[in-house]
């Protein structure tokens, strides 16, 4: 395959399970949260280069639903480290040209996350670079099951006729309303799984494991499974093209 028809079939939105900073911080002696702490590099790293490369959206899995089960204290600083990236990177986040959102129950984020959260949606609003999306407080089933709530209350209310519930109506109704689902998956640190993550979403979406914890993780990492992701062939559901 040409370089040029790589880069057509290059995916347009790229969603990646950031995971094994515990591990990456254990295997050198060193403290969970210092794990957490280096992953921010590698986060501001890779969106530099889903940029570059042209993606349209870039999806990171931030905070589990499930994630409120660790320690209150590495919980606590996780949300303080996230507030403090997410002013921290507002300013090239606006010189890029990128637009920032997140998907998943704010209701339980503290308030100083919410805030900042809403002040860089609100900044990058008319950006028209990539989009960056953190998910946060987020699960898959529970996001399925609030659209379901919702659906049903607009049908009861009179606002929706059940006829007209397809897969289309049904994906308005998720939190990732009006966003393409995801080409490509990655998930680091040897982890072959989706841990709650996108489940409507990525019905037909290529995966791309790699044994290298987040922390680690590089360009070089991405280009790789770039490139096995330009090489496959995504026929969702047709059958096999003739050479």
């Amino acid at each position: 395959m040409s370089d040029e028809e790589r880069q057509q079939r290059a995916p347009k939105h790229v969603a990646i399970i950031m995971d094994g900073n515990g591990r990456w911080a254990r295997r050198r002696g060193l403290r969970r949260t210092e794990g957490h702490a280096a992953a921010i590099e590698t986060v501001r790293g890779i969106i530099r280069a889903c940029a570059r490369k042209g993606i349209e959206q870039l999806t990171l899995y931030a905070f589990s639903t499930d994630n409120w089960k660790r320690p209150k204290s590495e919980i606590s600083f996780l949300m303080r480290l996230l507030a403090r990236y997410l002013v921290d990177e507002r300013k090239e986040i606006l010189e890029n040209n990128l637009r920032f959102t997140s998907i998943g129950d704010r209701s339980r984020l503290p308030k100083a996350v919410v805030r900042e959260l809403e002040k860089t949606e609100n900044l990058s609003r008319k950006n028209t670079g990539m989009l960056v999306c953190l998910a946060l407080n987020y699960g898959g089933r529970d996001e399925i099951a609030a659209a379901a709530k919702r659906i049903a209350r607009d049908v009861a209310e009179g606002k929706l006729n059940p006829d007209e519930i397809d897969q289309e109506r049904f994906s308005s109704y998720l939190y990732t309303a009006g966003m393409s689902d995801p080409d490509l998956l990655i998930r680091t640190a040897g982890e072959l799984r989706l841990s709650n993550f996108l489940l409507w979403q990525i019905s037909y979406s290529e995966f791309w494991f790699t044994d290298v914890c987040w922390p680690d993780f590089r360009e070089k990492h991405l280009d790789r499974a770039l490139k096995d992701y330009h090489d496959r062939e995504r026929r969702f559901g047709a059958l096999e093209k003739k050479a």
